[in-house]
């Protein structure tokens, strides 16, 4: 495996996993903008290891593989922490439809993949849109400041909610000749 700078990104993203964690449940008054503060760095470090390949074309196997994998696996672990912590269906409901869009959208560009067609499950505009929204959504609720992040922090979560489903039909649909086929 090849060392670069967005496999190292990308790595970094993976470790700070834990230490998001750890710091969110730390009995400290400042735990959780620390907490949302990591989970930020987390987003950025995506965005920029996803610019950097492209830019200077360091595109390698290992990165391929991990770069989805630290970005799920980030976020599923802010929707965890959201869903325990606000402890409301009005949450719960919405990040457990997230969290099963993201099983369900990479087992489906898995499968495509194996048949050839990974084109058609390409990630869109759409699911683009999904993830910012959702980025800072989950910020805001991490950090859960004020009222005013907090209300503008659910109006993002349920346009990511919303943008999730319909980004998740749109994969489905591109998917729907080789998923109805014999």
């Amino acid at each position: 495996m090849k060392w670069n700078i967005p496999n190292i990104l990308t790595s970094f993203r993976i470790v700070l996993i834990p230490v998001f964690l750890v710091v969110f449940y730390l009995p400290m008054e400042d735990a959780r903008f620390w907490a949302a503060f990591i989970f930020w760095l987390a987003a950025i470090t995506d965005a920029l290891d996803g610019y950097i390949a492209r830019r200077f074309n360091q595109f390698t196997k290992f990165g391929e593989f991990l770069d989805p994998v630290a970005d799920k696996a980030m976020v599923v672990a802010a929707l965890v922490v959201i869903v325990e912590d606000y402890n409301s269906a009005f949450i719960t409901i919405p990040a457990l439809t997230m969290i099963c869009r993201e099983l369900i959208v990479s087992a489906l560009r898995e499968w495509m993949a194996q048949s050839g067609h990974r084109a058609k499950v390409a990630v869109s505009n759409l699911g683009k849109w999904k993830t910012v929204a959702q980025m800072l959504a989950l910020i805001g609720l991490l950090w859960n400041a004020n009222v005013y992040i907090y209300w503008l922090s659910m109006f993002l979560f349920y346009s990511a909610f919303v943008l999730t489903v319909w980004s998740m039909w749109e994969y489905l649909r591109g998917a729907k000749s080789e998923l109805t086929r014999n």
